[in-house]
């Protein structure tokens, strides 16, 4: 039988995208799990903290935010949801300017693997989800048009937050730090060729050649790619990104 798409309007990271999903997804997959979260907050009676977590390029942000919206539309059924990002705790812009890490035992400057692991502020994202899930606190944004971080920006004292990130799940030493606060979490699989195109597809589309785009993910986003499916914890869910960019679970 033929999916049914419905399309959407979204705005991720302060720029505006068209996307769809299926009406089976949205009622197999998406719906479920929101009432998932919707009886963990009763059965916990407290706020609730998920991660929806995935490897670069297979659309959790574009997805965080569709499942809080459909939260909102389905309010009669779930809890609202609130969608957040880790992306609001990179260093900012200046910092990765002038700041190095050792990469293949050389020194790089971070903002030329802007989008690793080092380059989160770990310990300030630690202490914000924490303050979330007990009296609230101010969230750290990425705006895509200026690339850079929005310290403090929105005002959190939501019920029910959906985290997402690439590396929220990680074994890597510090990381399993964040990776304890969830209460709730899914992570989506995607094949790696799939990632690929999306990825050098959304650098073109963001202003780079092709070729600059397909270095960049060579000297990046296929090692941070490599890491999030290779070394990330087992989540509670596992869903999987399709070629037509609907998902399937596991």
């Amino acid at each position: 039988m033929e999916k049914k798409f419905l399309t959407y309007n979204l705005e991720v990271d302060g720029l505006w995208q068209e996307v769809k999903f299926s009406v089976e997804t949205i009622d197999k997959i998406f719906m479920p799990f929101l009432h998932e979260l919707t009886d963990l907050k009763m059965t916990l009676d407290r706020k609730v903290i998920a991660y929806l977590v995935a490897p670069p390029g297979a659309g959790k942000s574009i997805l965080a935010k569709f499942l809080e919206q459909l939260s909102r539309e389905r309010s009669k059924e779930v809890e609202v949801i609130r969608a957040l990002s880790m992306d609001g705790f990179h260093y900012t812009a200046a910092y990765m300017n002038v700041t190095t890490i050792e990469r293949d035992g050389e020194q790089i400057l971070m903002r030329d693997v802007k989008g690793a692991p080092e380059t989160f502020d770990m310990d300030l994202l630690i202490d914000k989800i924490r303050e979330a899930r007990q009296e609230g606190t101010n969230w750290n944004v990425y705006d895509r048009k200026i690339h850079d971080v929005l310290p403090d920006y929105w005002s959190v004292e939501d019920d029910i937050i959906l985290l997402e990130g690439n590396y929220l799940l990680l074994r890597d030493s510090g990381w399993t730090n964040v990776r304890v606060l969830a209460d709730y979490s899914v992570f989506i699989e995607a094949e790696p060729q799939l990632l690929r195109e999306r990825l050098i597809n959304r650098h073109v589309a963001g202003g780079k050649s092709r070729e600059a785009a397909e270095a960049f993910y060579n000297f990046s986003d296929s090692k941070n790619i490599e890491r999030v499916i290779k070394n990330s914890a087992r989540a509670n869910e596992t869903w999987k990104l399709l070629p037509d960019g609907d998902y399937e679970r596991r």
